[in-house]
C-alpha cells in the first residue's frame, strides 16, 4: 500500500503570464501543483489596473498586504486597504480594480481552484 505524502512543501511559485501589469504567483493551484481543490497566489496589481466584470464558479478570499483595492459588487463600491479582507461568494458578479496611485499586494484564495475557464470574464 502506497503511503500518502504528508505535506506538500512549494518553494517557488509559479509566475502566472499576465499582460495587464499584474504580478501573480500561484502557490497552489492548477497552474502550479495541479491542484483543482484551492488556489492561494500572490498578487500585485499596478495603479491603474483593473479587470472586466466576471461571475465566478469560485468562491475568492482576499486578504491585502499593501496599497489599496477595489471591488464593484452589485453596482456598490468597496476599498479595502492593508490588513483587511473579503470573501467573495462563487455565482457574484464583480469587478476588481485598483484605481489607486500605489500598487495594492494581496493574497487571492479560490475555492475550488481558479481556471480561466471557471472566471467568466465580460467581455469589454
Amino acid at each position: 500500500m502506497k503511503k500518502k505524502k504528508k505535506y506538500t512543501a512549494q518553494v517557488s511559485p509559479f509566475v502566472v503570464p499576465a499582460d495587464d501589469g499584474k504580478i501573480i504567483k500561484e502557490h497552489f493551484g492548477l497552474a502550479s501543483d495541479g491542484s483543482e481543490e484551492l488556489s492561494i497566489a500572490h498578487m500585485t496589481a499596478p495603479p491603474g489596473w483593473s479587470e472586466p466584470f466576471q461571475t465566478p464558479e469560485f468562491d475568492e478570499y482576499t486578504f491585502i498586504i499593501k496599497g489599496k483595492k477595489q471591488f464593484i459588487i452589485d453596482d456598490k463600491i468597496i476599498v479595502l486597504e492593508a490588513g483587511q479582507s473579503i470573501k467573495i461568494n462563487k455565482q457574484t458578479r464583480i469587478q476588481y480594480s485598483n484605481p489607486f496611485t500605489e500598487p495594492c499586494e494581496y493574497i487571492a484564495i479560490c475555492l475550488p481552484a481558479f481556471s480561466i475557464e471557471a472566471v467568466n470574464r465580460e467581455s469589454n
